[in-house]
């Protein structure tokens, strides 16, 4: 496996070194960089064309500049990173550090959002082929990949953050509003979970019923502007899901993977008890993060503790409950800072940058600024990755629940549960895998457009701001993120395979 990780890194440093030269020679010469220093009338014109051209080394050939690029890279082996300066004499290290940081925080939640809805949409799918649940999800995924972005950011703008902004003022939906919501909701849930038409009948009434209790009794607690949700709420929705994923997991009959799921909920339920004060009066992501890592250790300690003979699927249970329960804690902190946060930013959902400048607030308002503000961009990559990841886990799926080995599965009396999550599942994800990889790397360069609509300072602000100005010095600094990118993701994938399909590692 090392020598095979050793030749992948060789072979994808030789296609980035190639891809690398041709991109510094398309870039320098696709214009002019002295072109709005020729046409100015300012009376240091010479002179500020000749500072550019020593700043650019606009004298030298393009293999020189080349070089003298590629040895600042090989510097960053040693800890002397030089990408050399923008136009304007901007340090591009500096530059490429910050757009980074703002594009991934971007594509790694849109990317983690769109794997797990796209994959469940998927297996949904195919479970349930050729049903109107199938043909709605089959339709929408088409319509998404299909739709440009720039066209849809604007209706997301326009909808999900004008409009709603006007909403907030007020935060009580109309009567006719909460009708016509639960009467979507019932037909929607009803054609997920299918049945006889008796059946759906029921559920659609059910489902109809109770979104409109819950609304109008939002409506009448100003639950919109002024939320609550609490440790009671944290507790029943924790549970739900721990049941949810022994059922998913193990099996609803694997009473210690049961047990154990809901002692974990009870215990981050009753830690939440004890660091509400912590969390409140001294936050900050160090903080959160060593407490999560507790939460997940102890999380582990319980399925451990229950497991017995099921140890690894309770430890599985406890831990994906673990991880559920803490982001149900954080969730309630930052409901219960929604109405100072109104206080403070009465249009929440902004249309514009990552984060809104001169922004005074706590630790958690500035949090849900920051959330509010990658909203709308998240949600638009993440609408075209779902069609994608969608489409594919549905195929894949279909094939691998045709072949021999799940046949026999059934045949030998297995539930159908163990049959999709432990037999088909696990072979369905060796394709989606290599698109999972490359959709990652692909956002990256892709969000360009996204960047550009909702006014994010990210690496697509720094391609096109470089290739407008023909600096190759920033395009290049793209380059090397979207490139490295690609390759991680892509030995990732391998690995990936080898852990899913035992003989791959032969």
């Amino acid at each position: 496996m090392l020598k095979f990780i050793l030749r992948r890194i060789s072979v994808s440093a030789l296609v980035l070194l190639g891809a690398s030269l041709l991109m510094f020679i398309l870039t320098v010469n696709s214009g002019d960089p002295l072109k709005d220093l020729r046409e100015s009338n300012d009376p240091n014109r010479d002179a500020l064309i000749a500072e550019r051209t020593e700043r650019m080394r606009l004298n030298d050939t393009d293999w020189e500049r080349y070089w003298d690029w590629l040895s600042g890279v090989g510097g960053c082996f040693t800890g002397n990173c030089d990408l050399g300066v923008t136009i304007n004499g901007i340090d591009v290290v500096g530059l490429t550090q910050q757009a980074a940081a703002s594009t991934l925080r971007l594509v790694t939640l849109a990317t983690l959002l769109a794997i797990v809805v796209g994959v469940a949409l998927g297996i949904l799918t195919a479970i349930r082929q050729y049903s109107g649940f199938d043909y709605t999800v089959t339709f929408s995924a088409f319509l998404f990949f299909s739709l440009p972005v720039f066209w849809a950011a604007t209706l997301l703008k326009e909808f999900a953050a004008i409009r709603y902004n006007n909403w907030i003022a007020e935060g009580q939906y109309a009567p006719q509003t909460i009708v016509i919501v639960a009467a979507v909701a019932g037909f929607l849930l009803q054609a997920v979970l299918g049945g006889t038409g008796k059946r759906r009948l029921v559920t659609a009434a059910t489902v109809f019923a109770f979104v409109m209790v819950v609304l109008f009794v939002f409506n009448a607690l100003d639950w919109w502007r002024d939320p609550m949700f609490g440790i009671g709420g944290v507790l029943v929705v924790s549970a739900a899901a721990g049941v949810l994923v022994t059922v998913l997991v193990a099996g609803i009959r694997n009473r210690r993977a049961l047990y154990a799921a809901l002692t974990t909920s009870v215990v981050g339920v009753a830690a939440y008890w004890f660091t509400a004060p912590l969390l409140v009066g001294q936050p900050s992501w160090p903080l959160l993060a060593g407490l999560f890592v507790v939460a997940v250790g102890v999380s582990l300690a319980i399925g451990a503790a229950w497991g017995g003979y099921a140890r690894k699927q309770a430890m599985i249970v406890t831990g994906i409950t673990g991880v559920i329960t803490s982001i149900l804690v954080v969730a309630d902190v930052l409901i219960a800072h929604w109405a100072g946060f109104l206080g403070i930013k009465s249009r929440p959902i902004s249309t514009i940058g990552s984060q809104t400048p001169n922004f005074t607030g706590d630790f958690w308002e500035r949090t849900l600024d920051v959330g509010t503000q990658i909203l709308l961009p998240t949600i638009l990559l993440t609408l075209v990755s779902v069609a994608t990841h969608s489409r594919y886990t549905r195929s894949s799926m279909l094939e691998t629940l045709n072949q021999d080995y799940v046949r026999t599965a059934r045949s030998k009396g297995l539930s159908e549960r163990e049959v999709i999550v432990k037999h088909a599942f696990r072979n369905a994800l060796i394709p989606i895998t290599t698109i999972v990889a490359f959709d990652f790397a692909g956002l990256i360069g892709g969000a360009i457009i996204t960047e550009q609509v909702f006014g994010w300072k990210g690496m697509g602000a720094l391609f096109q701001d470089g290739l407008a100005a023909v600096d190759p010095a920033p395009v290049m600094a793209f380059f090397l993120v979207t490139g490295i990118a690609a390759v991680l993701m892509n030995l990732l994938a391998d690995l990936a395979y080898a852990a899913l399909d035992p003989r791959i590692r032969r």
